[in-house]
């Protein structure tokens, strides 16, 4: 991504959405469920989260002069096939993007059991996103 300000605002937008979910995301499932406010402010974050390592993903293959992929998991499958992101972590945002595509297309049916393990346990991969595009930007 060639504008590191741009690079900069968006990896940032990114962490302050995976903060956002971590002020409000109760420890126990079954609060969660039942807290309609935190389930919207928990889902809206992890969209936005996940919506911006894609957008962030998909500008730095158009700006290095790459295909960009027709499908939202093959754009992070492309830059874990560059080496801009490690392959464990490009796997597990590819795998990410399916749940983006729920959260925007059929919100109504959200499993909130699930949606509390994912913003329990994977919020790493988000920030694990932003470190490595971080120094990907900074290397020659």
């Amino acid at each position: 991504m060639a504008d590191r300000l741009l690079l900069a605002k968006a990896l940032a937008e990114i962490r302050d959405a995976v903060a956002r979910i971590r002020e409000v995301l109760p420890a126990d499932t079954a609060a969660f469920a039942r807290d309609r406010t935190t389930r919207e402010v928990v889902v809206l974050n992890l969209f936005v989260a996940l919506q911006s390592c894609l957008s962030v993903a998909t500008h730095w293959l158009a700006d290095s002069q790459l295909d960009v992929p027709a499908a939202y998991r093959d754009v992070f499958v492309a830059l874990g096939d560059r080496r801009v992101l490690s392959s464990d972590l490009a796997a597990r945002l590819a795998a990410a993007s399916g749940l983006r595509n729920l959260i925007a297309r059929r919100y109504g049916v959200l499993d909130w059991q699930r949606i509390h393990t994912i913003a329990s346990t994977q919020l790493t991969d988000p920030l694990a996103f932003c470190d490595e595009m971080d120094r990907a930007a900074k290397s020659p």
